[in-house]
C-alpha cells in the first residue's frame, strides 16, 4: 500500500453509492408483455442488450425495439423509460462520505458502466449527485469497465492518475484494470470497512 495522499476520489456508482435492483423494472413491465417477470430480468439484467446499450452500441429506440420483440411489450415510452429507469436507492453512508469529501474540498469523481436512462433518473432524483467534479459514463465513452479506455477517459477529466487517484469499487475486476494504472484502489463490500480506509489513505 503507498503513503501517497490522493489527490481526489473516484466513485463507482452502483453498489457503491446507489443500490439497484432490475427486479423491479421487471415487476413494473410484466403486466404490459407476454412474458412473466423473471424472464424479462434475465432480459435486461446485466445481459447482453444492456451491454450494448451500456457500451453505446445500441440507442435507446434500438433497446425499446429489441425488448418489445421479445417480451410483446405494448406499453408506451414514458412507461418503459420510468420502470427502466426506477431501480435506484441511496447507500446513507457512502453518500454522506462523498458529502463530506465535498465539504472538505476533495475533488470526487464518478466512473459508471452505465446509460443514458440511468443517468438522466438519477440526476433528477438525488441531488447529492449534481456535487461531482466529473462524470465518465461508459455509454458515452464506448467502452465499459475493465478497458482501459474508460480509464483514460477519467485521467483526462480528472487531470490526474496513478496513485493521485483513490477509487472505489464493488467489482474485483475493475479494481484490478485500476491497481494496473497505478491507481489507490479499494474493493467496496462494506460501508463500515470502506469509509475509514478511505479517510487513512487520505491521512484524516
Amino acid at each position: 500500500m503507498s503513503a501517497h495522499i490522493p489527490k481526489a476520489v473516484v466513485f463507482d456508482l452502483g453498489k457503491v453509492l446507489l443500490n439497484f435492483d432490475y427486479g423491479l423494472a421487471a415487476q413494473t413491465l410484466a403486466p404490459l408483455t407476454r412474458i412473466d417477470a423473471a424472464t424479462i430480468r434475465r432480459l435486461i439484467d446485466q445481459s447482453p442488450l444492456l451491454h450494448q446499450f451500456e457500451t453505446g452500441l445500441i440507442t435507446f429506440d434500438q433497446l425499446l425495439g429489441a425488448f418489445t420483440q421479445e417480451s410483446g411489450y405494448r406499453g408506451d415510452v414514458k412507461t418503459f423509460r420510468a420502470a427502466f429507469g426506477d431501480i435506484f436507492s441511496e447507500i446513507p453512508p457512502m453518500v454522506e462520505l462523498h458529502r463530506q469529501l465535498h465539504a472538505r474540498g476533495i475533488p470526487t469523481h464518478v466512473l459508471s458502466n452505465t446509460n443514458e436512462i440511468a443517468v438522466e433518473w438519477v440526476q433528477k432524483r438525488f441531488p447529492f449527485f449534481a456535487h461531482f467534479n466529473s462524470y465518465i459514463y461508459s455509454h458515452e465513452i464506448r467502452a465499459m469497465k475493465p478497458a482501459p479506455a474508460i480509464y483514460e477517459a477519467l485521467e483526462r477529466s480528472a487531470g490526474f492518475g496513478g496513485a493521485d487517484l483513490l477509487y472505489i469499487d464493488d467489482r474485483a475486476e475493475n479494481i484490478e484494470a485500476a491497481i494496473e494504472r497505478g491507481w489507490q484502489s479499494l474493493l467496496h463490500h462494506d460501508p463500515a470497512v470502506t469509509i475509514p480506509e478511505v479517510w487513512r489513505r487520505l491521512g484524516h
